[in-house]
């Protein structure tokens, strides 16, 4: 603790009390802050504006608590409306190259605070059990047969996702060129083809594949794959498919029930409009 005459002298000279002061009061929290938060970085950098008062670049002027001890005259971020919390953060974070730099699409139109993921004194959680709290839907198809090794530990949420939001919808991560995500580890899929396949290039891999879990081995929408390609091409005579004879793929017979068969270069091809090859 400091004397009370250098406490005194603390509050009328400055507008921040300073971390020292902070520290006084609060030395777990703020022994674990600059031992192992990455914010640290704001006690010792000059540049940054918040050298020796870091806590106060996120909770305000700590002058008035720390003369009375009263919580309501400091700032807690988990107690601010959302717009006053996330001004908190951007006031750092904005404006960066990087999509941490913005909140947009689902998480921001439910406005939800910064605060809602992230901790900054506690440790924060993994992502699937962070996005799992309130994402159950998609936490449950994780328990399908077929699925991205998430609850393995293989991958997490945001290797395919962004929080924050992206040019995608569903916030899905970008590669290779703003292309989906996918293609980062399904890279022999990638294109451009001479034939596509169009829903590939018009509703993405997510018109074909359940990402999250799938009851059928290629986490194919739908228990097989007849039952998916007919959803499009049932009927049609160019294609010359269909279930009712006199249908040329009769799918009554085994050897027409697995389109994919002969019409194996389905994401795309260069030699074959049908995709056979």
């Amino acid at each position: 603790m400091l004397p009370l005459f250098l406490f005194a002298a603390a509050l009328f000279a400055q507008d921040y009390a300073g971390t020292e002061m902070c520290q006084g009061c609060h030395e777990d929290i703020a022994k674990a802050f600059l031992k192992s938060n990455p914010h640290a970085v704001l006690e010792t950098n000059k540049r940054r504006g918040w050298e020796t008062k870091s806590c106060e670049a996120c909770h305000g002027s700590g002058v008035k608590h720390a003369e009375s001890a009263e919580a309501a005259l400091i700032r807690n971020p988990r107690k601010l409306s959302t717009a006053e919390t996330d001004k908190t953060c951007m006031a750092c974070h904005g404006n960066q190259q990087t999509h941490s730099g913005r909140v947009v699409t689902g998480h921001a139109r439910q406005q939800m605070a910064c605060t809602s993921c992230h901790s900054i004194h506690a440790k924060a959680p993994e992502p699937k059990s962070q996005c799992g709290s309130c994402h159950l839907g998609e936490k449950v198809s994780f328990a399908k047969p077929h699925a991205h090794p998430v609850p393995q530990g293989a991958m997490s949420c945001t290797d395919c996702h962004s929080p924050h939001g992206t040019v995608l919808s569903k916030a899905l991560n970008t590669a290779i060129g703003n292309e989906p995500g996918c293609l980062r580890c399904h890279g022999d899929k990638r294109g451009p083809f001479t034939f596509e396949h169009a829903p590939v290039r018009l509703d993405g891999c997510g018109s074909c594949h359940e990402p999250h879990g799938s009851a059928n081995p290629r986490m194919l929408t739908r228990p097989s794959v007849s039952q998916l390609c007919l959803e499009c091409h049932a009927g049609t005579f160019t294609a010359g498919l269909g279930g009712v004879p006199p249908a040329f793929h009769d799918i009554r017979t085994a050897r027409y029930r697995n389109c994919t068969t002969c019409h194996m270069k389905i994401h795309g091809s260069h030699v074959s409009k049908a995709l056979l090859r």
